[in-house]
């Protein structure tokens, strides 16, 4: 019997060690060992972050650089690495998500990241006119300029700001769950191009969660002499790239809203109004679902306790006849 228990705890660790490997997991719940690649959708647009359209249109803005000024390696229990704990090309972030507030309404950004390899462009495209065309080459249009700059950068990146877990065992059999998180701050300012004055400063945070959950099987055998141990679990690490994303997404609206607040700007009244009018209607179409759900569960409550009720006013009496109580017989 103790070989028979002995085989197969080890029969169940092979198992459970070929199991591990997150592709093979994956295959098992999405039938797709490897998943297929997919456009990473925008959450600047969700509810929480709807604006108005500007009221004079869209302004043009220009990004230079957007740098970590962190200087934070990407953490490791066990050794020091070389990589960096957050992306180096968050400017990527950040013209997206200018291009993508207020449904692309805001802004118009003007491309300075590469600005030499553009002028580069531009001056071959000159000459080339030159060459062929001569006198009479048709100049390049003027390229356009920023009434203002957007400045910034990664400036915080804070790890182990809350860890902890839990777990139990129970004749050696039991789950255990450890969890932590960090934090990213973002610093974002917009600066006037005629003056230099900083004309809104805004920093945002967010916490980026990892945790593990493990179940284990520990046995002893042969008397406690030797032991047999099992493991299986899965852990979740949320995407540093994708908080730092999000961060920058908020920033941009809260740039927008506070400027607003400054009369930097102003939203378009007639956007306004439409946006209200949208979300009293959101609001009143939740309050009828909810009455209607309401009425629903009134129905099925009465319909449950009528039948109840009539199944209480039968009875069978010693023919075998089912009559309903007050009745003579």
């Amino acid at each position: 019997m103790k070989k028979l228990s002995i085989a197969l705890l080890a029969s169940a660790s092979l198992v459970l060690s070929g199991c591990a490997s997150y592709s093979q997991m994956d295959k098992l719940i999405t039938k797709t060992q490897f998943q297929d690649a997919k456009v990473e959708p925008s959450t600047i647009n969700k509810p929480e972050f709807i604006l108005p359209k500007p009221a004079n249109g869209p302004m043009v803005v220009a990004v230079y650089s957007f740098l970590d000024r962190t200087g934070q390696r990407k953490p490791s229990p066990m050794v020091a690495q070389l990589s960096s704990a957050v992306t180096q090309g968050s400017e990527t972030y950040l013209i997206k998500a200018l291009q993508e507030v207020g449904n692309g309404g805001w802004f118009k950004v003007v491309e300075r990241v590469g600005l030499d390899n553009l002028m580069k462009e531009r001056q071959m495209i000159r000459q080339m006119r030159e060459i062929y065309e001569g006198a009479n080459a048709k100049p390049m249009p003027p390229m356009l300029f920023a009434g203002v700059l957007v400045e910034g950068g990664i400036v915080g990146y804070d790890s182990n700001v809350v860890t902890g877990g839990s777990g139990m065992r129970i004749l050696g059999i039991g789950p255990q769950t450890q969890y932590q998180a960090d934090m990213i701050t973002v610093s974002l300012r917009v600066v006037s191009v005629t003056t230099g004055e900083v004309l809104v400063s805004i920093t945002t945070t967010k916490t980026v969660y990892s945790y593990m959950d493990k179940l284990g099987v520990l046995r002893f055998v042969e008397a406690g002499t030797k032991s047999i141990e099992a493991e299986i679990g899965m852990g979740v690490n949320e995407s540093g790239n994708r908080a730092t994303n999000m961060a920058i997404q908020a920033a941009v609206v809260e740039m927008i809203r506070e400027g607003q607040k400054k009369g930097f700007w102003d939203y378009d009244p007639k956007s306004v109004e439409e946006i209200r009018l949208a979300q009293e209607a959101e609001k009143k179409a939740k309050e009828e679902a909810q009455i209607l759900n309401k009425l629903k569960n009134t129905l099925k409550g009465k319909e449950k306790n009528d039948a109840v009720e009539a199944k209480t006013n039968l009875i069978v009496d010693g023919s075998g006849v089912t009559v309903k109580t007050g009745e003579s017989q």
